[in-house]
Parts: C-alpha cells; sequence; structure tokens
C-alpha cells in the first residue's frame, strides 16, 4: 500500500491539531489516531445536506452549516438549491479553508467562491447565539458528532443549552441537521425537550451505499 504523505497541520482553538494526510489521490483529516475525514467517504455528508432540503421545501432557502470539512455537504447543497439561495459557512479553522484552497482545490471544484455563499470564520455556536429568527436550516457536521473528539467547546453546541439557541435560531419550521458518527439515544431525547420534531435517519458513510453507518438526526422547529 501506498504510504501516507503528511501535507500540512492546523491548530484548533481549544483542542488538538489536525494533520492533513495524502495518498494518491485520496485527502484524509486526521486528529491523534483517528481519521476524521477522507475524501472517499462522502455519502453521509452528502445525505446531511440532500435530506435536509428536502424537509425545508423551499425554493430560495438560507442555510447556515456549520464545519466546512471536505465540502461535501456545502457542495451536495449547491447542486440542489436555485440561483437565489443563501448558504452561510462558519468554520472555525482557517487552515481547512486553505487546504480547500490549496492541495484539495480540485475537490473543493469553486464550491468556496460560489455567489450563493458567505463563509465566515468563526466559531457556528457564536453564530448560532446570536441568530434570531434567521435560517430555515442548520447542518452540523461539527466534529465527531454530539460525542465529540475534536474540542471541549464542541460539546456546548449538543447541550440544552445549545439545542435551546439553535431552536432560537431557526425560521418557525425550520430544521436542525445533525450529523454523527453513530447513534447516541441521550442526545435524541435531549433534541425532543428542546421542543423540537425529531427524526433519526441512518445512512451509510460512502456515496455508493457502503461503508460504516452514520446518524443524522433532524429536528423541526415547532
Amino acid at each position: 500500500m501506498t504510504p501516507r504523505e503528511l501535507i500540512d497541520t492546523a491548530e484548533v482553538p481549544g483542542g488538538d491539531p489536525l494533520r492533513l494526510f495524502r495518498r494518491g489521490g485520496d485527502h484524509m483529516i486526521v486528529l491523534d489516531r483517528n481519521e476524521l475525514m477522507n475524501s472517499r467517504m462522502s455519502g453521509s455528508e452528502e445525505a446531511l445536506a440532500t435530506l435536509t432540503i428536502e424537509r425545508v421545501a423551499k425554493h430560495h432557502p438560507h442555510l447556515l452549516i456549520g464545519g466546512y470539512g471536505m465540502g461535501f455537504t456545502l457542495r451536495a447543497a449547491l447542486a440542489m438549491l436555485g440561483a437565489n439561495a443563501r448558504v452561510t459557512v462558519s468554520e472555525l479553522v482557517p487552515k481547512i479553508l486553505e487546504w480547500a484552497r490549496g492541495p484539495m482545490a480540485e475537490l473543493t471544484a469553486g464550491c468556496l467562491d460560489d455567489r450563493r455563499v458567505e463563509v465566515v470564520i468563526e466559531d457556528v455556536g457564536a453564530m448560532i447565539a446570536r441568530a434570531r429568527g434567521t435560517y430555515d436550516a442548520i447542518l452540523l457536521d461539527v466534529d465527531n458528532g454530539p460525542d465529540g473528539l475534536t474540542r471541549a467547546g464542541n460539546d456546548g453546541l449538543y447541550s440544552d443549552r445549545g439545542l435551546a439557541a439553535a431552536r432560537g435560531a431557526l425560521k418557525p419550521g425550520g430544521f436542525l441537521a445533525v450529523w454523527s458518527a453513530g447513534p447516541d439515544a441521550k442526545f435524541a431525547r435531549r433534541m425532543r425537550d428542546a421542543d423540537f420534531r425529531v427524526e433519526e435517519v441512518a445512512v451509510k458513510a460512502r456515496s455508493n451505499g457502503k461503508g460504516p453507518r452514520h446518524v443524522i438526526w433532524f429536528g423541526q422547529k415547532r
């Protein structure tokens, strides 16, 4: 097997560094010994966008995506949305965006320059806390899901207070969509307790329907 080549390292505020590796034409973002993202495994991140937009069912929604990652969710959203839709992307780690425009530019495919997209270098939790009835949907693919790995500060997004803030940031009938590497019954219960109408969907990691099973929760603001 071709060995992985270390391309760069990114500092994470309040967390351990991320490392970008390349093996052949594939890229991996790694935390310690945990592979957080792989350019070959995009299915569940794409489903986060497509299944959310199907539920929102508006011609020109305003979406907030928390965490750019490798851009799978953003590109899938743009492919479905009309010309007057808006997508705000919140990314805490500037190097992630540098990688998107540099070593992974081919994968990025210009999505960050789409006129419908606004990129903000900020913690998505802070953006949610400021918003009031702003978004038709909030899509969170931050860390490993509610059971975070990257930084302790991410846990607040999935707390009672974080869910209440997300509910306040949504328009009536809006959706909070949360990606996770695995199921979490306690988190699903917290979503219901926060007065969301909750649906849990299992999706496969790869776009061909193979690979590990991930989970997306869809919470609709009542």
